[in-house]
């Protein structure tokens, strides 16, 4: 590689890192709360950051907790966290036209990184998006993220076990925290919420399926009921819910 790609690529990486700032703070109250719910679900320090350097999902690593709390299966914890993250497919695929052309292996790389937010940040961007700034974006994204949940672990850890132990009704209100905005913008999430929660109300309280099984089998039917009723209202009344 030549000096000057070596210096444009240095110049896009430095333009990524300026990008991911922005990204990095606003992800350290919420890895740090991770980390601390992540304690007293009863993870280890270890157990907390490994998560999230493996997954680095914030919305699945909030569902994985509540899981483990309900003592779910692994399976059914993966399951679960491939159906949320299902949505990865579309912006990888976007990226995969927004970026510039290079080797499998770097778009393997900083495709491991790209979350809703690193997705925004690298779509919007004018022009082709280089690998350099690619990699500053998720470089400091993921950083944030990692440290932070290791932070609020140990922050966990110094709290009363009694504080400790109360501590897991901010996990539901985290839920109600990322579901409200998504409440705002569409009718169709109000339904679908609404729905699935019926479902799991239905399958667990009647005993029919366990815990886990119950929010993947709600998760999925209440989105292809819901998206079926949007599918015929579009077909047969030009009607779209979506604003």
């Amino acid at each position: 590689m030549s000096d000057f790609a070596l210096g444009k690529e240095s110049s896009e990486f430095k333009k990524g890192l300026q990008a991911g700032t922005s990204i990095g703070i606003g992800y350290f109250p919420i890895a740090l709360t991770f980390g601390l719910l992540a304690k007293t679900t009863g993870l280890s320090i270890y157990e907390s950051v490994l998560m999230s350097m493996i997954v680095f999902a914030g919305a699945s690593q909030y569902i994985s907790l509540s899981l483990i709390a309900y003592g779910t299966g692994i399976f059914e914890i993966v399951l679960t966290t491939f159906i949320v993250n299902i949505r990865h497919f579309l912006m990888s695929t976007t990226l995969n036209e927004k970026c510039e052309d290079d080797n499998l292996r770097n778009k393997i790389l900083y495709s491991f990184g790209i979350t809703d937010e690193t997705f925004s940040v690298a779509a919007t961007k004018e022009g082709t998006t280089a690998t350099g700034f690619m990699f500053g974006v998720n470089l400091l994204a993921y950083s944030s993220w990692v440290i932070f949940t290791g932070v609020g672990h140990l922050i966990g850890a110094s709290l009363p076990q009694t504080l400790q132990e109360s501590m897991g009704i901010a996990l539901y209100a985290m839920f109600v925290g990322l579901l409200v905005p998504s409440l705002k913008k569409s009718s169709k999430v109000i339904f679908l919420a609404a729905l699935a929660a019926i479902f799991n109300s239905i399958f667990t309280l009647g005993g029919v399926m366990a815990q886990g099984w119950s929010i993947v089998t709600s998760t999925i039917l209440s989105a292809v009921i819901i998206e079926l009723i949007e599918l015929v209202k579009v077909k047969h009344w030009g009607v779209d819910d979506e604003k």
